[in-house]
């Protein structure tokens, strides 16, 4: 019964990691490209993808309020993606990230008034040790704003961070009413469609084979994590799965290690163990 019950946190820790390596493949494809050109190549790649793994099943057409959900959750997406990318061009990254993880939070608390969850102890307690854990680690450049950043850059990114806690409320709401597979397609076309709006005046083509497959990769690991998150979220409540946004730190210390020569601090190890303790408080459920 413990192994059932922990299986939506290991799911989501997977989807989680897959979305990070996302993010890391989006950072070269962003750096390269442009912001725009980077997203709008990867949804095209992803909207190509999960259609021709959803359409062979001959689903039957999303309608009422399940389509609604589809339409604001992606509309909702495509706005906050730009909003972070956004302040990424005016503060620094590490800055933006810990601005970010008040997404969390916010979440754990809008479960109770959108999602009708009683938030328990454990998960108040798991969200404090995962934001602590953040904090630990960039809290000395959190609020600064210095050469490398402005106040109009730190309100993209906290407006984003709030709609991406709706997101997360969201997310849980679709789960439960759609399979992981309809939520992919739905969330690829939909931002697909939003981004052709602009597409006459912005989109220009990759440059070479390498730009082509970072759209590819980054189309293939969004996917695999959108479904994973979804199974996830289909199978426990916000409350149990919001603290384990936090170990998106993790795998960027990783990635950033590994990829970008980035070092990993004694600081960063103590608030990478906040947030593994979090996540061990979250899996034990209703225990104290």
């Amino acid at each position: 019964m413990k192994k059932i019950t922990e299986a939506p946190l290991l799911i989501a820790t997977l989807g989680i990691m897959l979305f990070s390596m996302m993010d890391a493949v989006m950072k070269g494809q962003a750096v390269a490209m442009g912001t725009y050109n980077a997203m709008f190549w990867r949804m095209l790649m992803g909207a190509i993808c999960v259609s021709l793994l959803y359409l062979p099943t001959r689903p039957v057409a999303a309608s009422g309020r399940v389509l609604k959900v589809h339409i604001i959750r992606a509309t909702l997406t495509a706005v906050m993606a730009y909003l972070f990318f956004y302040g990424l061009t005016r503060i620094p990254l590490a800055q933006a990230i810990g601005l970010s993880f008040i997404a969390p939070i916010i979440t754990l608390f809008l479960a109770v008034p959108l999602l009708g969850e009683r938030i328990g102890a454990n998960a108040k307690l798991a969200a404090a040790l995962g934001f602590g854990g953040v904090i630990v680690v960039v809290g000395g450049e959190l609020l600064s704003v210095g050469p490398d950043g402005d106040l109009l850059g730190m309100g993209a990114v906290l407006l984003s961070a709030v709609m991406y806690a709706f997101n997360l409320i969201l997310q849980r709401m679709q789960a439960l009413i759609a399979k992981p597979l309809e939520i992919a397609f739905y969330q690829n076309i939909i931002v697909f469609v939003i981004l052709l709006l602009a597409a006459p005046f912005a989109a220009s083509l990759p440059d070479n084979g390498m730009q082509w497959a970072g759209a590819a990769l980054a189309a293939a690991l969004a996917i695999g994590s959108l479904m994973l998150m979804a199974a996830a979220y289909r199978q426990a409540e916000a409350q149990r799965l919001v603290s384990i946004e936090y170990t998106a730190f993790i795998w960027a210390a990783m990635l950033g290690w590994f990829f970008f020569a980035e070092a990993v601090t004694a600081r960063t190890l103590l608030g990478t163990g906040l947030i593994v303790l979090g996540c061990f408080v979250s899996a034990r459920g209703g225990t104290r």
